[in-house]
């Protein structure tokens, strides 16, 4: 983990009462053959989840509206390094039941950096939020999200997510800094 970073990045964020996790995101070159492996983990052939991220202009961290695509939304903050392997990353999350009002309201007070529609397929192991996506304009991805335990350190969240990685055949040159925001504007470029 790019730890020598964490403490530097969230200094006094660290003894908030948001919650944690370690995350990994990695390109897919075979989405069929990681959602064979993680489907085999989870013991469940997954979630679908059809997703919409409206991400806000923000100075700190990343604010986006997640649009459920079924009338419902959630809010999202989150701050997290830009490295590659496992990162700290902590968020907070506001449900909203209108979130197309919600996105005029903050698209009229922050301005909108783009959008990330994307189809996920959620596989839950342990702890762990398994994520195989499908990411418009840019292809198939793999995100772990190891949620922290109160009791948990980060070094035993990213045992957890590196066992995870070993289990899902998910190569160290395959991750990717950044959230797909970040890589569809480099795309742009």
């Amino acid at each position: 983990m790019c730890s020598w970073m964490v403490s530097s990045y969230f200094g006094s964020i660290l003894y908030s009462e948001m919650p944690f996790n370690v995350e990994i995101k990695a390109k897919v070159s075979n989405a069929s053959q990681l959602a064979e492996k993680a489907s085999q983990l989870s013991q469940s052939e997954g979630t679908v989840i059809h997703q919409q991220d409206t991400f806000f202009n923000c100075s700190l961290g990343r604010l986006k509206l997640r649009d459920l695509m079924d009338g419902n939304g959630q809010l999202i903050f989150y701050e997290r390094p830009d490295c590659g392997g496992p990162k700290l990353s902590n968020y907070s999350i506001s449900n909203t039941p209108d979130p197309e009002g919600l996105r005029a309201v903050l698209a009229d007070a922050l301005g909108v950096k783009g959008k990330v529609k994307k189809e996920r397929r959620l596989f839950l192991v342990g702890q762990t939020r398994v994520h195989l996506d499908t990411v418009e304009g840019l292809g198939h991805f793999m995100e772990l999200e190891v949620v922290l335990k109160e009791d948990q350190s980060l070094e035993e969240g990213e045992v957890i997510a590196r066992s995870l990685m070993k289990d899902l055949g998910v190569r160290e040159d395959s991750l990717v800094t950044g959230a797909y925001m970040d890589l569809l504007l480099e795309a742009q470029g």
